[in-house]
């Protein structure tokens, strides 16, 4: 007679172990209260921030642009109807960041200056400036005109504008936020991307031994 032996089960997915579980990358971590408390007794300076995913979760627009511009393609990025769009109004879709909120409430509280610096294309006109006075409660004395760096020939770049603003701190999503602010001897800050962004890749925060904000994808 033949005994019939049971069959190993097949894995449904490759599984993990506890080991991998509790691997953490080193990275600086903070938090908005532990940047608080490393600028207790300093003096009032400027600080700047990136927009797109780091004070707005701005994806929406930037969904409905290539859907309209440039189905399928990044060609709507170099379109400046696209850019008249997203600057006069498409913002009224973008999410604040919680993060963003607390950052700017802690820096108002100090008297420090605020400035946005984006990469975005300049236009003629622009609400962008309203539209984030309006989410973040920014009074009427404190607002200073968003700064559109833009990625043309001839335009200053993040870099210039915040050596020419003074910015001690800069706070930003991607790589080239955290090195602007790391060319002019600022503070670069990492605010994490949200991982359903419409800009992919995302970048690897603390890849440049910044501080990275905890809980800051939203």
């Amino acid at each position: 007679s033949v005994v019939a032996k049971e069959s190993a089960p097949v894995p449904l997915n490759p599984g993990v172990t506890a080991a991998q579980l509790a691997q953490q990358v080193p990275i600086h971590w903070v938090s908005v209260a532990q940047i608080e408390n490393s600028l207790l007794g300093r003096a009032p300076m400027a600080v700047g921030f990136d927009i797109d995913d780091t004070v707005l979760f701005s994806s929406p627009g930037f969904y409905r642009g290539q859907k309209e511009f440039s189905p399928g393609k990044q060609d709507y990025l170099k379109n400046p109807e696209f850019w008249e769009k997203m600057n006069n109004g498409w913002d009224e879709f973008s999410m604040p960041k919680e993060v963003a909120k607390n950052l700017i409430a802690m820096h108002l509280k100090r008297g420090d200056s605020i400035y946005f610096v984006t990469g975005r294309s300049q236009t003629k006109t622009e609400t962008v400036t309203q539209t984030l006075q309006n989410d973040f409660l920014i009074p009427q004395a404190s607002v200073n005109p968003v700064i559109f760096a833009g990625d043309k020939p001839g335009q200053n770049t993040k870099t210039q504008w915040l050596r020419d603003k003074k910015i001690k701190v800069f706070y930003g999503d991607s790589d080239g936020d955290i090195t602007a602010a790391q060319d002019v001897g600022a503070r670069g800050i990492r605010l994490l991307r949200a991982s359903n962004s419409s800009y992919q890749p995302l970048p690897k925060a603390g890849a440049f031994g910044e501080e990275v904000i905890v809980n800051s994808e939203y």
